[in-house]
């Protein structure tokens, strides 16, 4: 079942034009949309669904510097800067505190791994340490098991999912964006090879530019214009608990669990180190781009084989511009959490905290995080397809990079200097991707 997320006032139809078409009302569209409205320019942004229906408000809620690849830690902290300021600039509670967050270490091959990641980082001073059993107890008390010891990030912060990216929405329409729900991309128009529209099941708008940022949905979108970006899903299972008073308050992931206090008391909490992955045809389209990941994260993920390995193999990967799509059949990817994997996190959490071992689940939900080869973003134009831009594969850590990642996108498609350097992100780094099929 979906969490709920904070409504905004869409407008039904979209217009016959604008300057840039977003396509998805995810934390990145709207972030992004909000900063071409700031710079004048006309911005639509389209959703099968609505506003941050999907994975914007199923993450974790984690705005981390912490543990990131070091090619992301540029954006991360320009992402960190933007979020300090958005309850200002959006004049709406987003939930965002500084809050901390413990990485735990339960081994001593788990200490070695951040202390090379802390050398690997050293030239940002991203203000991360190490911390000794006791300084551990300081900075988390309560703790029942033996760790070795932790990784901890003072400056890092926390913020509520379900109201971030409305509220950004709201900001985006206040500055002139206009954003419409239950409006599903169908198709590209291009005229002498240049973008010149977005084909939507309520009309076509034209335009100059559009960007894709659909999360999950962006491979195959992207599949039909004969771009081939190579992303796979996975499945996060995540729950919310009831208000628990007092309990923890720095963010904590452990190599078997998560927890997060939540602005409304209780606790969102997950199974750290594992994801299930569904086998799917992309599978083995993707073996090869995949499998180095695989076998480095072959402990965190979980191989499944299900009904939608053959929903998948009948889904169409081509369709024209007038025909009903799989966007509008599915207006909102809502998955069934796997229960055995929160399971196994609860058990965990509960031996090392006791604290929470009176917790009541209020809810819990499933999520697909749309995943690169990498574990790093596409933020890039798309340069056999002039006006053509992609904003996506975020991996499962998009949310707390979502103001500055929005931003970065929003300067490639106007022009404007980038935030941070942006060559890490590029599309063409994969080269299955350079190939544009007619």
């Amino acid at each position: 079942m979906s969490p709920p997320v904070d409504p905004i006032n869409a407008i039904a139809l979209p217009p016959s034009r604008a300057d840039v078409v977003i396509i998805g009302a995810g934390i990145i569209g709207v972030a992004a949309a909000l900063t071409i409205a700031q710079r004048g320019h006309s911005v639509a942004v389209i959703d099968k669904g609505h506003v941050g229906c999907e994975q914007s408000s199923r993450n974790w809620g984690w705005v981390r510097t912490a543990g990131r690849d070091p090619r992301e830690i540029p954006l991360v902290m320009e992402s960190q800067r933007l979020w300090a300021d958005l309850n200002r600039v959006t004049g709406a509670e987003t939930g965002h505190r500084k809050a901390g967050i413990v990485y735990l270490c339960e081994s001593e091959r788990e200490v070695g791994h951040y202390e090379t990641w802390l050398k690997e980082v050293a030239q940002y001073q991203v203000g991360s340490y190490m911390l000794d059993a006791a300084g551990l107890e300081r900075v988390l008390p309560g703790a029942s098991a033996n760790f070795r010891g932790a990784m901890y990030t003072p400056d890092d912060c926390k913020a509520e999912p379900a109201m971030a990216a409305p509220a950004i929405a709201r900001a985006a329409i206040a500055a002139g964006a206009t954003i419409h729900e239950g409006c599903a991309a169908r198709a590209v128009e291009r005229k002498a090879g240049r973008v010149s529209g977005v084909v939507t099941e309520k009309g076509v708008i034209a335009c100059d530019s559009v960007v894709v940022a659909c999360g999950a949905w962006s491979r195959l979108f992207l599949g039909n214009l004969g771009v081939d970006f190579p992303q796979l899903w996975l499945l996060g299972s995540v729950l919310r608990t009831k208000p628990l008073p007092g309990g923890p308050t720095v963010t904590t992931g452990s190599s078997t669990f998560s927890f997060r206090k939540r602005l409304d008391g209780g606790y969102t909490i997950s199974r750290r180190g594992k994801a299930l992955v569904e086998i799917t045809p992309d599978s083995f389209r993707l073996m090869a781009d995949f499998l180095p990941t695989a076998a480095v994260m072959r402990r965190e993920i979980t191989l499944r084989v299900n009904g939608r390995f053959f929903e998948e193999l009948q889904r169409k990967r081509r369709w024209g511009d007038s025909e009903v799509t799989d966007f509008e059949r599915l207006r909102v990817l809502d998955p069934t959490p796997n229960d055995e994997i929160l399971d196994e996190g609860l058990d965990h959490l509960m031996r090392a905290f006791p604290f929470f071992r009176d917790l009541e689940v209020a809810q819990s939900w499933g999520g697909m995080m749309e995943a690169t080869p990498d574990g790093v973003p596409v933020i890039s134009a798309v340069d056999a397809i002039p006006g053509l831009y992609v904003s996506s594969g975020y991996s499962g850590h998009g949310f707390g990079i979502g103001p500055g990642a929005g931003r970065l996108t929003a300067d490639i498609v106007t022009g404007h200097a980038p935030l941070v350097d942006p060559t890490p992100f590029r599309l063409d780094r994969f080269p299955r991707a350079r190939r544009v099929a007619a």
